[in-house]
């Protein structure tokens, strides 16, 4: 239950809360594939004709258990391994890499997002609270948030309690006095719950309850 008058700050997911997310991955992903048909034609072919990339994510997050967290990383070094089993300079994956970063950087807004953000910056300091990598102030919604917390940053993504009590600590109140609101019923309405603050879940598609 929502309780308005003990409401003294706000967290917000990002991807699909503010903007949907799959546009941006695609034009992400687009910028990296071109970025490699120019300087590494051989690992353009065997990322996207034998879905290299997939693989090696898949081959990292069985490895990399302590940094699942950190999505930028986990992209860069798909990227270096996918250099290297082509044969070709593994030193490019930092500029592949920040090519994509740019790009997905680059966000549609749903049509009510900004006219919410002005409203709920406005009355309460605004937190971002988002397990992916998009950066508010690259993505031009920096004046609208007092503080920005990020798994990546962080090192514990949601529904881990603790990143929702740092998002709380930022904004200076209890976390009981926090609206979290966000997309996804598991990482934001659980997690959000377990932690002890009041949520929102947005469903933009309609979907079932999962329980």
């Amino acid at each position: 239950m929502i309780h308005p008058a003990n409401i003294r700050a706000i967290t917000l997911d990002l991807d699909d809360t503010l903007w949907p997310i799959a546009p941006t991955m695609v034009r992400a992903e687009a910028a990296l594939h071109q970025f490699l048909r120019e300087h590494a034609p051989a690992t353009a072919v065997l990322c996207y004709q034998q879905g290299a990339l997939a693989r090696l994510r898949q081959q990292l997050q069985q490895e990399w258990h302590d940094r699942l967290h950190d999505l930028s990383a986990l992209r860069r070094e798909c990227i270096r391994r996918a250099l290297l089993e082509a044969g070709e300079n593994p030193e490019l994956a930092a500029p592949a890499f920040d090519l994509f970063f740019e790009a997905r950087q680059q966000v549609d807004l749903y049509e009510d997002a900004l006219e919410a953000l002005a409203f709920l910056s406005a009355r309460y300091p605004v937190v971002a609270l988002s397990n992916g990598n998009a950066d508010v102030n690259r993505v031009g919604l920096g004046q609208h948030f007092h503080a920005a917390v990020s798994a990546q940053e962080f090192g514990v993504s949601k529904p881990d309690p603790r990143i929702f009590h740092e998002a709380a600590s930022r904004a200076g109140v209890a976390t009981s006095q926090v609206l979290h609101v966000g997309d996804d019923a598991h990482l934001d309405v659980h997690g959000a719950r377990a932690a002890g603050m009041q949520c929102v879940w947005i469903n933009r598609h309609e979907q079932t309850w999962p329980e």
